[in-house]
């Protein structure tokens, strides 16, 4: 949220499910919440909408289409940290006229890196940073038309509508160089907190 509150945007829709009222708990005992669960961390306005534990990616964006309205909108996952210019995201999406833009990212090195030549390591370099190949880094800009593209609660996004709008020449990709982690796992959670701990922690690319 701070990420996208750095550029000003700064109205929530939270997809909960599991844990839906752990997640509206926590807003609802910040400060300034009133009782919809629609409260504010400075000027940020937040709502907790139950999409329901069992309900596929896809299916919790179609379950806000009320929400969202008839308006471009600006999707992401929970999962991932980037020092990401919100507002050149936005300038790439208006300028093809596509229904959807994915941010790609460079995936974070994992493992040290061999360079072979026959059975002779000539080159080792202990995990370096990604030299090719682009991934789902799951900032997304929308168009209410994606929502055609999503049958109902059991719909993965990144199955049926993003290969589709691929499909269409409806998703096109802007590309991050800067950086980018996510938190799947708990060895990514300890490498985030060591981050943290340096200062360098990926988010809000401006204050």
């Amino acid at each position: 949220m701070a990420i996208y509150a750095a550029y000003g945007h700064t109205d929530f829709i939270v997809a909960t499910g599991f844990r839906a009222d752990q997640i509206s708990n926590h807003f609802e005992e910040s400060p300034s919440i009133d009782a919809r669960c629609v409260g504010s961390r400075a000027n940020w306005s937040v709502d907790c909408v139950d999409t329901g534990a069992l309900t596929a990616t896809g299916g919790r964006i179609k379950r806000l289409a009320s929400q969202i309205g008839g308006e471009p909108f600006m999707l992401t996952w929970t999962d991932g940290l980037a020092d990401l210019e919100v507002d050149r995201l936005l300038s790439f999406h208006r300028s093809h006229g596509k229904l959807a833009t994915v941010t790609a990212v460079r995936p974070p090195p994992r493992f040290g890196h061999l360079l072979i030549e026959g059975s002779r390591v000539s080159a080792f370099e202990e995990k370096p940073e990604a030299r090719e190949g682009w991934i789902n880094g799951a900032f997304f800009v929308l168009e209410p038309g994606v929502l055609d593209y999503i049958d109902g609660d059991d719909t993965a996004f990144e199955r049926g509508p993003l290969p589709a709008l691929a499909r269409d020449g409806q998703l096109m990709a802007y590309r991050h160089e800067g950086r980018w982690n996510c938190l799947d796992t708990p060895a990514d959670v300890e490498a985030m907190e060591t981050l943290a701990h340096d200062g360098i922690l990926p988010g809000p690319a401006r204050q």
